[in-house]
């Protein structure tokens, strides 16, 4: 059992259980559920109906924790609806599409009254009684409207709240502490801090002019009821991230997780060390099962997504309401915007930026290359006895281009599988529907890096009118290289005799003797952005399109940190980073012309997942005893 896990045993182990009245409880306890283990399903599904709490019992049934005496932690949050929701919930998504996620987009727009504190499962119901008595006491001297003023700093953006106004919220969230920790035997805490609404925190500074322009579409008069909403989490993952499963996966060994398309998963950083490479280790929010599954099935998802919305009451109407939100087990309010529509001010600021955009830079990694696929010794597999290639999977490419020296060159420069080129068609085509209109293209003189380009070309149907260029300086970090020497590469020439379609007039801003072997993470980051800058300067600003550059998982951050002024991670971060992604990854910069600075917005096309497909022998298979 893990410290911290151990430490949450001890907290809650001691402490006194008293009976519950719940009228959800007894037909839960009538289905034979013990009373401990249909409390937990009553507090995990908001205490909402029989029916959710007796699907998560069903979800739950191989949960080793079920028994666990570890209560949920809860929280009590003021939330904006109406207009003002609708109008913060497109800053949430244009803040995120154009400056990337910060901190505020883990959890949906709020002012926090009380934060989190634990209470015991049978004693929720306690907390729901407090909650309409206060509110009841305060609704006719809650403000009819609250007066939001916006505040900037380098690292901070939101709204404060007046000081006279805010008096009268933090009398309401003393007077619910004080009740609760009475009443329910806990310890809560209100906020006696300056009351805000954040709208970003701890984003990167050269952001800020840019979050200040969306935040002043905000009109912060807009129409808006306040709602007092009571949230819970589970204690045990707070620190952990939270992915969300886009596929369906059955496990095929012992130790792999089931999941479903739409499920969270809490995943535990620091135990992802030892995990092979394109997996993680995560328990299930669905189920509580723990286990392995494939990383590039899943997506990064808010912490908000795991919270769960027990009550909530509503100010400013005529007639005060007090409500459970029925059949909202798992409130999604994320920032992902679920009104469709965006604010006209919003979107004329938008029609301004865009205009100003002109050219763009898309950063991909090379598709799946053979040795990915049948390891390290694959050149062995396709080599007859006088050494001549033959094709000994389907996915072995059909022939490998000609080359002066020795065909074993090969086995460190790789070529595609006959997967990858179709994946670098597939993106081309996309990229085609997309009506994306490439204007150069810039390759690593790894073979595979060309090879990608090259049908990334063909599937834009720009072969032969757009020329790559193959720029040494893109290939990745010398230090991740086995062999520990750089690797022999089809000289342009060769390149160009093998039919693709080369710029050999083109010098490289690195010439290939200036790569060194095991160079430091410090020397290939400053490669990486004298080589980008290089790039953009040779490539007209008056010209329009998209610069394509095809190079290695590492330079999908190097190049694009170094472009967009991002700071560098350290090594080990980079390291990690570069791991998860996978064949035909890609990112896009747009520039801005009023500051001609370059800022990282979402790919013009999807992504594309695939999954594995093992070697088969319908001998050893079929005819085995």
């Amino acid at each position: 059992m893990a410290v911290a896990e151990a430490q949450l045993y001890a907290k809650v182990s001691n402490k006194h259980r008293g009976r519950s009245t719940s009228a959800l409880l007894e037909p839960l306890l009538a289905k034979g559920f013990p009373a401990h283990i249909a409390q937990k399903a009553l507090v995990a599904t908001g205490q909402k109906t029989i029916e959710d709490a007796a699907k998560w019992l069903h979800s739950h049934c191989n949960d080793p924790s079920l028994d666990d005496p570890i209560p949920q932690e809860y929280a009590l949050y003021l939330c904006p609806s109406g207009r003002l929701h609708s109008r913060l919930q497109d800053f949430w998504k244009e803040s995120k599409r154009q400056c990337g996620k910060n901190r505020a987009h883990e959890v949906f727009p709020h002012v926090t009254l009380c934060d989190f504190f634990t209470c015991e499962d049978q004693k929720v119901e306690l907390l729901y009684d407090v909650l309409k008595r206060v509110g009841d006491r305060f609704s006719q001297s809650f403000p009819p409207s609250i007066s939001l003023t916006l505040h900037a700093s380098p690292s901070y953006l939101g709204f404060f709240i007046d000081d006279s106004q805010a008096n009268v919220l933090k009398e309401f969230a003393v007077a619910f502490s004080s009740e609760a920790s009475a009443l329910a035997d806990c310890h809560v805490k209100p906020s006696l801090k300056q009351f805000h609404l954040t709208l970003a925190h701890r984003f990167y500074p050269h952001h800020q002019k840019t979050l200040e322009q969306l935040a002043k579409c905000i009109n912060p008069g807009e129409p808006c009821q306040w709602v007092a909403a009571l949230y819970s989490r589970d204690m045990r993952f707070v620190h952990y991230q939270r992915l969300r499963a886009l596929f369906q996966y059955k496990p095929q060994n012992i130790d792999e997780l089931m999941i479903n398309a739409g499920d969270l998963i809490y995943v535990d950083p620091t135990q992802q060390s030892d995990v092979s490479e394109g997996w993680v280790i995560g328990t299930s929010h669905r189920t509580g099962c723990r286990g392995f599954l494939p990383e590039n099935y899943t997506e990064k998802a808010h912490e908000s997504d795991t919270w769960v919305k027990h009550r909530e009451y509503v100010f400013g109407t005529a007639s005060r309401s007090f409500t459970k939100t029925e059949k909202e087990p798992n409130v999604k309010l994320n920032g992902e915007a679920h009104n469709p529509s965006m604010s006209r001010s919003v979107t004329n600021v938008l029609a301004l930026q865009n205009i100003a955009l002109r050219r763009g830079a898309l950063v991909m990694r090379h598709g799946e290359r053979v040795d990915q696929v049948f390891g390290k010794s694959w050149l062995q597999q396709c080599l007859t006895a006088d050494g001549k290639y033959y094709r000994a999977d389907l996915n072995f490419p059909p022939s490998l281009p000609r080359r002066k020296d020795s065909v074993k060159q090969f086995e460190c420069d790789p070529p595609l599988s006959c997967c990858g080129i179709f994946q670098s068609s597939l993106i081309g085509e996309a990229l085609l529907d997309q009506e994306v209109t490439v204007s150069h293209a810039y390759s690593s003189p790894a073979l595979r890096c060309v090879q990608t380009a090259q049908h990334v070309l063909q599937g834009l149907k720009l072969n032969q009118k757009v020329k790559i260029r193959v720029e040494p300086g893109l290939f990745e970090w010398t230090k991740w290289e086995g062999s520990r020497a750089i690797p022999n590469f089809m000289t342009v020439a060769e390149l160009a005799e093998a039919s693709y379609d080369i710029d050999t007039s083109y010098r490289g801003n690195f010439p290939l003797s200036s790569l060194v072997p095991s160079e430091s993470y410090e020397d290939y980051i400053s490669r990486s952005s004298a080589v980008i800058k290089q790039i953009i300067t040779a490539c007209p600003s008056k010209g329009k399109g998209v610069i394509l550059i095809v190079g290695h998982g590492s330079s999908l951050a190097s190049l694009t940190q170094a472009l967009t002024g991002l700071p560098n991670r350290d090594s080990g971060d980079f390291a990690q980073m570069v791991r998860k992604i996978p064949s035909l990854g890609m990112c896009f910069c747009e520039e801005l012309k009023e500051d001609n600075k370059w800022q990282m917005v979402n790919p013009p096309v999807k992504t594309l997942t695939h999954g594995a497909n093992a070697a088969f022998n319908w001998r050893n298979t079929l005819m085995e005893d």
